[in-house]
Formats: C-alpha cells, sequence, structure tokens
C-alpha cells in the first residue's frame, strides 16, 4: 500500500471511530420537539378520529344509544348487512401475487421471488391481516399496513414482519395527499408499564402520565389503560450528502429508546434503503387533500337513519294495536285493578248501574301503507347505494340455474365491488414492493422455504438476496463499465374463491375441451380463438397449448 493510499485510509478509519464515540444527533430537546409536532398533527386529525369513532358504533348497532331520551328505540341490521356482503366480496378475491421481470436475465428469479414472497405473506398470517384491514377499511374508509423487518424473528435470523395499523394510532402532516410527502410520521402504541420496563430498564421510575393522548373507542367494557404508556415511532426524512434518507427514532416519556441518527451503522444510510415510512395506506373512496377516504358507512349512515326512524314508528304502532287501554270514568264504579288484571274471571262493579261512558277503548290507527312503502324504498337505497343488489347477494331470478349464467348475472351487478377490490390490488402491490426492498436489503444469509409447484409436489429451497443486489459489469481488465439492479413488475391477481366463480371456470375448461382447443392439430386456430377471449388463467392456458 502506498504512502498515499496509507493516508486515505488511516483517514477513514479515524473519522468513523470519531463518529462512534462522539455522533449524538438526537437530544432530548428533538424529542421535545417532536412531540411538539405530534400534537399538532393530531390536532389536524382531530375530526377524522371523531368520524371513525362514530363509524364504529354505526357498525356495532350502537348508534342510538346516545340518545338516552329515546332509548326503547332499536337499530336495524341493513347498514352491517352490507358491510359484511361487501367484506365477504373481499375476501372471495384474496389477492395472489405474481413478480414479473423487466429483464429476460432475471425471469428465473421473478419466478422464484413469487414463491418467496407468497411464503413470507402466509407466515405472517397475512389472511387474517387482509381481512381485519377489510373491516376497518369498509368501516372507515381506510386501511392502514405496516410493513417492518423483525431481527428477533427466526431466531435472530431476521423476518418481514406486516401488521394492521390503526388509523386512530398514527399521524402524519395535514393537508398532503400522499403520507411519503410528510415530512413526520409518527406511530403510536399503547404499552405496558411493567413490560417497558423489562425492555428499558431506564425507563424504570419515568413512567406514568402521557404526553400524547390516544383516542378511544366507546367500549362495552370498561378499559383501564392508566398502567400502560404511550410509545412513539417517529419516523422522518433528512438529507444526508444530497440524498434524501429515512430515520426512526422510538421514544417514550420524553426518554429516547433508540435512535437511527445516533447509530454509526445507519447515520448516512438511513434506517431502511428503500427510503419510505413503512405504511400503506388502503383507501376505499378517494377524498381530496388527504390519504384517508371514506368508507360505506359515511354514505349509509342517513339512509339507515330513516330506516331505524321509520321502522321504530311501525313497531310503535304495532305496539299499540297490541296493548289496549282504555279510558275510565274518575266517578265509573269500575275497579280498575281486577280490570287490568287478565287473570280475574270478575271484576268488580260499585254501584247498580254500568254506563257506556263509564270506561271506554282507546282507538289507534294504524300506519298507512305508503309509509310502509316509504320504508322499502329506503332499504332499496341502501342496497343500492352500497351495491348490494340481490343478485350480489346470491338472490337469482326463477328459472336461473347454470353456474355461468349466475356467475354472469352476479359479476354485471358487482361493478362497486370490482372497483372496491381494485383498490385493496394497489395496496397489495404496494405491499410486495416493500417486501421484496426488504428481501433484498436483509436476506443476507440463505433460508429455507418450502414451495408448492404447480403439479402439488413439495420442493424445499435455499434462498438469499444474491440475484437481487446491484450487478456490476466489468471488461476484461476489471473496469466497471455500469451496472444495474434487477427490478421487478408486480402483477396482482384473485384466487378467485368464489363458489359460483370456480364452478363457471370448470365450465368453461369443459367447453374448451368439447371445441377442440386442446387438439394439436388445431393449435394455430386455437391460439387465435384464445387470444381474443379474457378468462383467469389464460396465460396459462395459451401456454399449454402452445406447447402441444
Amino acid at each position: 500500500m502506498d504512502n498515499k493510499k496509507k493516508i486515505n485510509y488511516n483517514k477513514e478509519i479515524s473519522e468513523k471511530e470519531k463518529l462512534d464515540q462522539s455522533i449524538n444527533t438526537i437530544t432530548k430537546d428533538d424529542i421535545s420537539k417532536a412531540t411538539e409536532i405530534l400534537n399538532k398533527y393530531k390536532e389536524g386529525k382531530a375530526n377524522l378520529e371523531k368520524r371513525i369513532i362514530d363509524n364504529e358504533q354505526w357498525f356495532k348497532m350502537r348508534h342510538l344509544e346516545s340518545r338516552k331520551s329515546e332509548s326503547d328505540e332499536f337499530a336495524s341490521a341493513w347498514l352491517f348487512n352490507s358491510i359484511a356482503n361487501k367484506h365477504a366480496d373481499a375476501m372471495d378475491n384474496y389477492p395472489r401475487v405474481n413478480c414479473l421481470p423487466r429483464e429476460k436475465s432475471d425471469k428465473e428469479a421473478a419466478g422464484i421471488l413469487t414463491e418467496i414472497l407468497s411464503v413470507v405473506f402466509e407466515r405472517n398470517d397475512f389472511e387474517k391481516i387482509y381481512s381485519d384491514t377489510w373491516w376497518y377499511k369498509l368501516k372507515a374508509g381506510t386501511g392502514v399496513y405496516g410493513i417492518f423487518w423483525n431481527p428477533k424473528k427466526q431466531n435472530g435470523l431476521g423476518e418481514i414482519e406486516i401488521k394492521q395499523v390503526n388509523l386512530l394510532n398514527v399521524f402524519w402532516e395535514p393537508g398532503v395527499k400522499n403520507i411519503q410527502s410528510s415530512k413526520n410520521f409518527f406511530s403510536v402504541e399503547l404499552t405496558d408499564n411493567d413490560l417497558l420496563v423489562s425492555m428499558y430498564p431506564e425507563l424504570n421510575g419515568k413512567l406514568g402520565g402521557s404526553t400524547v393522548e390516544i383516542s378511544k373507542y366507546i367500549y362495552d367494557d370498561t378499559v383501564d389503560t392508566s398502567h400502560k404508556s404511550a410509545v412513539i415511532d417517529w419516523y422522518y426524512k433528512k438529507l444526508i450528502n444530497g440524498r434524501e434518507v429515512l430515520h426512526f427514532c422510538k421514544f417514550c416519556n420524553g426518554e429516547i429508546l433508540y435512535a437511527s441518527e445516533n447509530d454509526a451503522e445507519y447515520y448516512e444510510k438511513g434506517f431502511y434503503d428503500h427510503g419510505q415510512y413503512p405504511f400503506v395506506f388502503d383507501t376505499l373512496f378517494v377524498e381530496e387533500g388527504t390519504p384517508c377516504g371514506f368508507g360505506y358507512i359515511d354514505i349509509m349512515k342517513d339512509a339507515q337513519k330513516q330506516i331505524d326512524i321509520l321502522n321504530n314508528a311501525l313497531i310503535k304502532n304495532a305496539v299499540m294495536g297490541t296493548n289496549k287501554r282504555y279510558f275510565i270514568n274518575s266517578s265509573g264504579a269500575v275497579n280498575e285493578e281486577e280490570f287490568a288484571d287478565w287473570s280475574n274471571t270478575f271484576v268488580h262493579v260499585n254501584g247498580s248501574n254500568l254506563g257506556d261512558d263509564s270506561i271506554r277503548e282507546i282507538k289507534s290507527n294504524s300506519i298507512p301503507e305508503i309509509y310502509l312503502g316509504i320504508l322499502n324504498n329506503k332499504i332499496d337505497e341502501l342496497k343500492e347505494t352500497s351495491g348490494n343488489r340481490d343478485f350480489s347477494q346470491g338472490g337469482v331470478s326463477s328459472g336461473v340455474t347454470a353456474a355461468s349464467a349466475i356467475a354472469a348475472l352476479q359479476e354485471a351487478g358487482s361493478k362497486l365491488t370490482r372497483d372496491m377490490v381494485k383498490s385493496g390490488f394497489r395496496a397489495f402491490c404496494e405491499l410486495n414492493r416493500f417486501a421484496i426492498e426488504l428481501i433484498r436489503e436483509f436476506y443476507d444469509e440463505p433460508r429455507f422455504f418450502r414451495i408448492v409447484m404447480p403439479n402439488g409436489s413439495e420442493e424445499f429451497i435455499s434462498y438469499d438476496n444474491s440475484s437481487l443486489l446491484y450487478e456490476k459489469e466489468s471488461d476484461l481488465f476489471g473496469v466497471v463499465l455500469n451496472g444495474r439492479k434487477p427490478i421487478f413488475d408486480i402483477k396482482v391477481s384473485s384466487e378467485k374463491s368464489s363458489p359460483f366463480t370456480k364452478i363457471s371456470q370448470n365450465e368453461l375448461a369443459l367447453q374448451l375441451y368439447n371445441a377442440g382447443i386442446f387438439n394439436k392439430e388445431y393449435r394455430e386456430q386455437a391460439l387465435l380463438a384464445l387470444n381474443m377471449m379474457d378468462f383467469e388463467g389464460k396465460s396459462e392456458v395459451i401456454s399449454r397449448v402452445s406447447s402441444l
């Protein structure tokens, strides 16, 4: 090593040692400022939080309980039924990922990565996370996913962790359309004090009371949070050496638990290489000026309110008609207690004369039929608003028995559902992009996966990030000419778990077979016909016909 190189090398070592010893970028003053920013973000989110809590009451059919003076009123379940059916539609279209290479040389890597992603999501029990997020999305208008790297998973090897995040517990800059445009992003979680002290002994004696309050739902049971403290995950972006990087800080009651800027390993490179807030917002109906949207409850609650008013009026009228009431003359001779008790065979009367005006039944008029029609119209309005018509719920016209015909009718009546599902697919696509980047950054050591092959057999493979890393291309003399990082496009399709859809697919397969599609002699004609068609699994059928 020549002297120049030696000097430069020693300089780099010296600066690194200096960095390791003196780096203290994030201080308690920074935490105090971050807390102030968080409280401002929370103030800007107050109306949204109120709406989310209110919508949860509507979903639980508890929205009438606040009207204490009218506690005898009852809520009907039309809104709940619509939400439940929409959730079922979403789960009937559970997503499936497919990685597509942008270059031919990455084709094999894309195929393996597709299987790896499926296993990663399965290990996170993503079907439950997907279901819970959809419930939240339908009610509040926005579901939130969090995707992180957990170094404690797999016995310290580390693994991707996916969570469903409560929208009440995350905060961003008011007025931004995309959370990635926010200067800061906060995630707050209430954690038991004893657990916090066991994990962070420096918090002993410093817990109790919180500088941040989290909005809470209205629970049926009493929920005591006095023994918990708010732990805040603070994400922010910063320019370092002309490059925007993501940093992360965890703190509680003003005490720093971890700060990536105070860690020499992450000071320059950032907490995650992808440089993005590790959260995905899944919006149902878009609102301008916010990353959140509104849900079905927001557009159905007025109709449900009117249904409840009319329904309760009809019930009260029916009760009045079945419970007879009477006018009794105060000077009359009727024994009222005996008269009200239907178990008495005899009712005593004082005096010898019981006049017609001594007792008279109170007549109640029945509600005109027109109001029953209005009620049914409001029910139809709610169904129409949510796209929850009879066909979408499984009802069919008489004489329609073929599975393909039933599926066709259901598909025609589910435009809103298809659009709704596509929004979920976009979020799922974004989650997979995050997962790929985490695999690229952290899968340094090989790990084993069980892969189910197309023929149903199982294969155990070892996988690491070597096929995803930046590739340098050199000439014969070792000079780096250029390089590239393998990039993949994400395509999301539906597993189509709906029974009618599956049966219609089976009928289509039988029709294609009977038409001679799989006859080698008609391969060219079959390919022309298939290219003009559109159905699930079309590319696979074309591939098999091409190989005949």
